[in-house]
């Protein structure tokens, strides 16, 4: 049973160093800058929507 863990941590070690690619800290920065991007944007539609609709069921149910 170790031994099974054991070659499976060693195959997992000589996957993450020979076999994977990493990215460019320039390929990193700009994929976070897109994502930051795209979440800003996100969070802003949906602020948009929620004040519309507030206002719509404030005009149908009025207090």
């Amino acid at each position: 049973m170790f031994k099974r863990f054991y070659n499976y941590c060693k195959e997992s070690y000589a996957e993450l160093v020979h076999k994977t690619t990493w990215p460019t800290r320039s390929e990193l920065f700009n994929s976070a800058i897109v994502v930051l991007t795209a979440s800003i944007l996100i969070a802003v539609v949906v602020f948009v929507m929620d004040f519309c609709f507030q206002h719509v069921m404030e005009f149908v149910y009025p207090n």
